[in-house]
């Protein structure tokens, strides 16, 4: 692919200045509520995307008037920590400048809705105040790192926290374009400044990295162009983290109808050792950059660029590139993907709440004052908030004689969802979808809670109402919200239509497969219940419905 040309955005970004672009001219013009092409493009490394309310799309139109623009901004969060002072802050600005709601996402970050582009500085400022900045939340970089939200087991998870912050921060764009544009900082004269990992253009697209510690794959560490496993070992002082198992070129994103694109789960390549961990990291990014193709952006994430070069050339030259020979890779297990939900004791004596919220949106409804009662409790909370890989809450670090106070505030405000939820509620995902994301095909987020109660009703019916079943519902096939790792997915085809996908397992260590194709609900429905039939009468003591799905060939791959 060296003579291919190359795409439109990798013009796009050469000529940025370092992400620069005209961004600041198309913040000033106010005729319109939306930015010049090129810059929404340049937006994203900064942590916005520029979107219009679809479900006003057509009414607008008809009214001669241009889409109803907003924009959503993401935050870098690594690890998903923030104080209660921080919240407090977030708070007010969903409140001010948003459309009134948080949103934690697949990637523990908080997302902001409905910013209106006269307020868009502004909004970036005032998160950026608060210690919490969104560089590199979105583009071509590597994005937020995730790690696992528990912070309970031993002392190694705050170790493997401050890696996802280490990492971070290496992997942070170096351009000083941001605090330029968004925070007024003086303006840097001549040539822009060196990207010593990135390069001028960046790479090739989005990259993504997860630390999890086992036997918790509480982040789909698979899913991840990068993952590192956290390896425990037993030392004079206890358990320590030896290293890291590496595993690289997972990605759920696929185009329908193109079979040259498809989800994959990443291969494990050997273990590092922490004190090569950063250089190791460098060198499969770098390696992404120099190989990955800039012609086909649909091709150009690393399980593509893994795919072109084979894996062995490709281990060889991270090797190369770090200086460093991997070891074999030592033992694990996983033996969940989900998060535990209530009170948990940790190893200091502190307890940790896991809250339910439901596809990660916090609002205040008649149904639940989420926002309202987590503004309460982070008006008393002395720990801190840990945001989780699938969209849920851990208020963390609560002394023991505190947790009646915190308790009362979840009670009052029904954030107790995670007492009241059906087993398969309590861990389903969903992306955004419809109205703000462009890509989307399908509802998802607004279907969810429809979808879900047929499908429990289905399992109540067979006698499975107690049985977690692992749904996740994507408005297209990009995979957001991780689908293909599912035991029940919904992938988005058109308005009110999906694929169904099935077969995903516990431990987040297997794709499902396509079963069904462009269904509506009572379809999806349908296919599902003979198979909730058959698992129900033939399962085996413990046995999962993905895991059964295989064992009794109701599958292919």
């Amino acid at each position: 692919m060296a003579d291919a040309p190359l795409s439109p955005v990798e013009h796009i970004k050469a000529a940025s200045r370092g992400l620069r672009g005209t961004l600041e001219a198309s913040l000033a013009d106010a005729p319109t509520g939306a930015l010049a092409d090129d810059d929404t493009q340049l937006l994203k490394f900064h942590g916005s995307y520029q979107q219009d309310d679809r479900d006003l799309r057509e009414e607008r139109r008809l009214q001669k008037l241009e889409p109803a623009y907003s924009f959503m901004i993401r935050t870098r969060l690594p690890g998903g920590v923030c104080t209660p002072q921080q919240w407090l802050a977030l708070d007010e600005i969903a409140r001010v400048h948003g459309n009134g709601t948080l949103r934690l996402t697949t990637r523990q970050a908080f997302q902001f809705h409905g910013v209106v582009k006269r307020d868009l500085k502004a909004t970036m400022a005032a998160i950026n105040a608060t210690l919490i900045d969104t560089i590199a939340a979105c583009g071509d970089v590597n994005r937020n790192v995730i790690a696992s939200a528990n912070p309970v087991e031993s002392r190694v998870h705050a170790e493997v926290y401050g890696w996802a912050t280490r990492i971070s921060e290496h992997l942070r764009p170096r351009t000083r374009a941001y605090y330029e544009i968004w925070l007024g900082e003086e303006k840097v004269a001549g040539t822009p400044e060196a990207e010593p990992i990135y390069g001028p253009t960046y790479l090739p697209r989005k990259f993504k990295i997860a630390i999890a510690v086992p036997p918790h794959n509480d982040v789909d560490v698979f899913a991840h162009d990068l993952g590192l496993i956290a390896i425990l070992d037993e030392g004079p002082q206890g358990v320590q983290l030896a290293g890291f198992n590496v595993a690289v070129g997972g990605g759920l994103g696929a185009t329908h109808g193109d079979a040259t694109t498809y989800p994959r789960i990443a291969q494990v390549i050997g273990f590092v050792q922490p004190t090569d961990t950063l250089a190791v990291i460098e060198a499969v990014v770098t390696t992404q950059r120099d190989f990955g193709d800039r012609s086909n952006r649909k091709r150009a994430r690393l399980k593509y660029t893994i795919e072109t070069m084979g894996l062995e050339a490709f281990v060889a030259e991270v090797e190369r590139r770090a200086g460093v020979r991997l070891a074999p890779a030592r033992p694990y297990r996983f033996t969940t993907n989900g998060d535990r939900f209530g009170w948990t004791e940790g190893f200091d004596g502190r307890w940790h709440l896991n809250l339910r919220i439901p596809a990660g949106r916090i609002a205040d409804r008649d149904s639940a004052r989420q926002l309202s009662g987590l503004r309460a409790i982070a008006e008393v909370h002395r720990g801190d908030f840990r945001l989780t890989a699938n969209q849920n809450l851990v208020i963390a670090n609560v002394a023991a004689e505190e947790r009646a106070s915190i308790d009362a505030l979840v009670l009052d405000h029904g954030l107790d969802l995670y007492t009241r939820a059906p087993p398969s509620s309590l861990n389903a995902l969903a992306c955004v979808a419809l109205p703000t994301c462009p890509l989307a095909m399908a509802e998802a987020e607004r279907y969810l809670p429809d979808f879900l109660a047929a499908f429990e009703a289905r399992l109540a019916h067979h006698g499975l109402a107690q049985l977690p079943v692992l749904v996740r519902i994507s408005g297209c096939p990009n995979g957001c919200s991780r689908p293909y790792l599912a035991e029940v997915a919904l992938v988005g085809k058109a308005p009110g239509r999906y694929n169904l996908h099935l077969g995903g397992n516990a431990s987040g260590e297997r794709l499902n497969v396509l079963y069904r194709e462009n269904l509506a609900e009572a379809a999806i429905l349908e296919a599902l219940d003979p198979l909730l039939w058959q698992f129900a009468n033939e399962r085996r003591p413990g046995e999962l419905f993905g895991d059964f799905l295989w064992r009794a060939k109701l599958l292919s791959a």
